[in-house]
């Protein structure tokens, strides 16, 4: 009977423990607004689940769900506590944001996994202070590529923007099209197939990697390419405080250490130079779709209107309180480094 209670004793140590280790596992709620094939939800949200995973080893795990809040709501869903994780284009909100339009201004040179990696460190050496993403927690920051024009109509010159009807993202976008002409309609990235179709807008401002992300290929046939991008657009990652501060110390630290920051940073840039590179490739093999590239004329013309968008939103920042010169620079000096400059 001795040996008998001692198996008794140590099979329900080990079922407590087993059922302790049950208790600290975690599948997180990502809310999304996105098709289920786009690359946010297939290559950034897939692959933030799989370093969460491998942090934590497998102890802290999310699924994806779509149809919680539109996406100007995603930020207000997550402080509600209605999702763990979401994804928010600082553009949708109007004055909410200032410091996120710093590395949506044209001229950069690099690509999005530069872009969003120098994003990053510059927010934690400079924009953090800003607190605009107070009540939540920040896990990521990024930006698409180099933004462009998707027309159903001829655009071969800039001044064929002039009187353009076209979907404007918010943010940089909007302030670079105001200076190039354009007629700005506000709808959000989910409308921009029906918009194009239905005739109500004649393009849409976007990085190239929409094109399959939205179907663009079927109903805006033109694509209109300035070198570098007529803009970029800001994203940010948040998580709810109440949910990261309910894990482990050990899941918290984990978490910090290898995935939140700098490294989905990199991998959401990453992910989109690789739906850039795809969408590409399928607009030079889809029937009747043409790519233009902004003449040399054009891109000086356009280096101006640059210039200018530039002094403004760098004037914004600085009324923010933020030395903004000082904070361009270091995304181009930290773009430089990503990309094998000095």
């Amino acid at each position: 009977m001795t040996k008998f209670t001692h198996f008794l004793a140590a099979t329900a140590v080990g079922l407590g423990l087993g059922t302790a280790a049950m208790a600290q596992e975690k599948t997180l709620t990502i809310s999304t607004w996105l098709p289920p094939s786009h690359s946010i939800n297939v290559d950034m949200f897939e692959g933030l689940i799989d370093m969460m995973e491998e942090a934590t080893d497998g102890q802290v795990t999310a699924e994806i769900k779509s149809g919680l809040a539109p996406p100007p709501a995603q930020m207000d869903l997550v402080m509600d506590g209605a999702a763990d994780i979401s994804i928010i284009f600082h553009g949708y909100q109007p004055g909410r944001f200032v410091g996120t339009k710093l590395i949506e201004l044209p001229g950069y040179e690099g690509n999005a996994e530069a872009a969003s990696v120098a994003y990053w460190r510059v927010h934690e050496a400079m924009l953090a202070e800003l607190d605009e993403h107070r009540g939540v927690k920040l896990i990521g920051l990024s930006t698409h590529g180099p933004g462009q024009i998707h027309s159903n109509q001829s655009v071969t010159t800039l001044a064929d923007l002039d009187g353009l009807k076209t979907r404007l993202g918010g943010g940089v976008a909007g302030d670079v099209g105001a200076a190039v002409g354009l007629i700005g309609i506000n709808v959000p990235a989910p409308k921009v197939y029906e918009t194009l179709d239905s005739g109500a807008a004649d393009a849409v401002a976007m990085n190239v990697g929409e094109r399959l992300g939205f179907k663009l290929t079927e109903v805006a046939e033109n694509l209109y390419v300035m070198p570098g991008g007529l803009y970029r657009g800001s994203f940010a990652v948040l998580m709810s405080q109440e949910t990261f501060d309910s894990l482990s110390d050990e899941q918290k630290a984990a978490l910090d250490a290898e995935v939140f920051g700098e490294p989905f940073s990199r991998l959401m840039g990453a992910a989109w130079d690789k739906s850039d590179a795809d969408a590409y490739a399928a607009t030079e093999a889809a029937e009747g779709n043409t790519i233009t590239e902004a003449s040399a004329a054009d891109q000086e013309a356009f280096a101006t209107v640059a210039a200018d968008v530039r002094a403004k939103v760098l004037a914004e920042i600085a009324d923010a309180g933020i030395d903004a010169q000082a904070a361009y620079d270091m995304v181009v000096s930290e773009m430089a480094k990503e990309s094998g400059g000095s």
